[in-house]
């Protein structure tokens, strides 16, 4: 066999094994924890009073001069990516809202 015949085998099996792998009907959606849950006061400080917080906002607003830095001097690609960061970090509430973590 030559190696490239072999590394298409391999990655058609690592693909077939990963998607195997995956078992959707154990898949649960994680909401944000109410008063009185376990790790509240942690996700009150790390997302209420931080992220979505000024700290958020000033990062988030940091980020976006960063990216006009950097589209000034051409570099593309890590403006692209600190445009969507500072984006998401602008918009935390929604994203951690609406995103939720995912356990298997």
């Amino acid at each position: 066999m030559t190696t490239t015949k072999q590394s298409t085998i391999f990655t058609g099996l690592v693909l077939a094994a990963a998607l195997l792998a995956v078992n959707p009907g154990s898949v649960h959606a994680v909401t944000a924890p109410v008063a009185g849950t376990f790790a509240f006061d942690l996700y009150d400080i790390a997302v209420n009073d931080l992220v979505k917080g000024p700290v958020g906002f000033i990062g988030g607003v940091f980020g976006m001069i960063a990216a006009a830095v950097l589209l000034m001097r051409q570099q593309l690609l890590p403006a692209g990516a600190t445009v969507l960061g500072s984006g998401l970090l602008l918009k935390a509430d929604s994203v951690v809202a609406s995103m939720g973590a995912l356990i298997f």
